[in-house]
């Protein structure tokens, strides 16, 4: 062939340029290069979004010991939960917003209840003393005692019952119901109470 018909390299390079050039500006504008084309490897997937479980046990004891463990997870959790006030965890006489503003209007007063277990000791052990003068001292403590546990659930009762119906209109809770349960929070002493007070002494329910 002719020199004069022989293609020179320079000739080459700018058509192929060209070829590659023309090809990417043939794609649209929205077109979105693929993870394959910018050389990116989507790694495999190695989770599941299972919780993961424990090891299986090997023999039956180690069965039993894991069931232990986690049933007495399980109970601590729950404990938790109902000392703090969680809905999952209360018991069914604990529950709903009604339950929750009783205990909040028990927690928010000293209350005579919560010191009548130590005033009936007190009674029991005076009452066993063979004295007569004794004796009658400790029948009028608990007199006077059951007569203040008496006047202090009323109060409570009413204050109870107002502001349950001030708040909870359309409530489908029996009002006795909601009186025994803060006349019995009441007897209780504070430290002692399931759910734990929420408020302290003296806050404006």
């Amino acid at each position: 062939m002719s020199p004069l018909f022989r293609r020179k390299p320079e000739d080459v390079a700018p058509t192929q340029v060209e070829e590659v050039t023309t090809s990417a500006d043939s794609r649209p504008k929205s077109y979105t290069p693929s993870k394959k084309e910018l050389g990116v490897v989507t790694p495999k997937r190695t989770a599941t979004g299972r919780r993961v479980q424990d090891k299986a046990p090997e023999n039956r004891k180690e069965a039993y010991k894991q069931l232990r463990e986690r049933q007495r997870a399980e109970r601590a959790e729950a404990n938790a939960g109902m000392r703090n006030g969680d809905e999952r965890y209360l018991l069914a006489r604990d529950r709903g917003p009604e339950r929750s503003l009783v205990r909040d209007i028990v927690d928010s007063r000293h209350t005579v209840g919560s010191w009548f277990i130590a005033g009936a000791v007190v009674v029991l052990i005076g009452s066993s003393v063979p004295n007569r003068t004794v004796q009658n001292i400790s029948t009028l403590i608990w007199a006077l005692l059951a007569l203040a546990v008496l006047v202090d659930s009323i109060l409570i009762a009413r204050k109870i019952k107002r502001l349950v119906r001030e708040r909870f209109p359309e409530s489908s809770q029996r009002m006795g119901s909601l009186y025994l349960y803060g006349i019995m929070r009441g007897l209780t002493f504070r430290r002692m109470r399931i759910p734990k007070a929420k408020v302290s002494f003296g806050a404006k329910i």
